[in-house]
């Protein structure tokens, strides 16, 4: 396994909870995990995300929900519309609906699909194609 040169590692406050999110929910890869510790590491075809129950080694302050305030994480996907297609399914209301954005880069236009949810700490996860 290759490891990615940067990978979140998020505090959620029931791992089971989490890891039942991600992987039925969002079709991510258990890789490893230490259930001693209550971690987790997933994966999503190029997207890897590490998750441990809070357990006071990481925290900076106080936790309240919805975690990661002012954070959005983009993860690229290859099918974004069976993925979203996922979401409603499980009865998950989006937070953004799948739309189609366009983002300047210097001198080209980026266009993409993208939808935002919310995880079950709030962590905001931005699907684009």
């Amino acid at each position: 396994m290759i490891f990615n040169a940067l990978i979140p590692e998020l505090s959620v406050t029931d791992i089971e909870r989490t890891i039942h999110f991600y992987t039925e929910i969002l079709s991510f890869r258990v890789e490893y995990e230490r259930p001693e510790d209550r971690f987790v590491f997933l994966s999503l075809e190029d997207n890897q995300m590490m998750f441990e129950q809070v357990n006071g080694h990481w925290s900076t302050g106080e936790l309240e929900y919805p975690y990661g305030r002012g954070v959005n994480f983009e993860l690229t996907v290859s099918d974004i519309d069976t993925l979203y297609r996922k979401i409603l399914d499980a009865g998950i209301t989006p937070f953004r609906e799948m739309m189609t954005n366009h983002y300047r880069n210097g001198n080209e236009m980026i266009i993409q699909k993208e939808f935002l949810v919310q995880d079950p700490d709030g962590y905001l996860l931005r699907f684009t194609d």
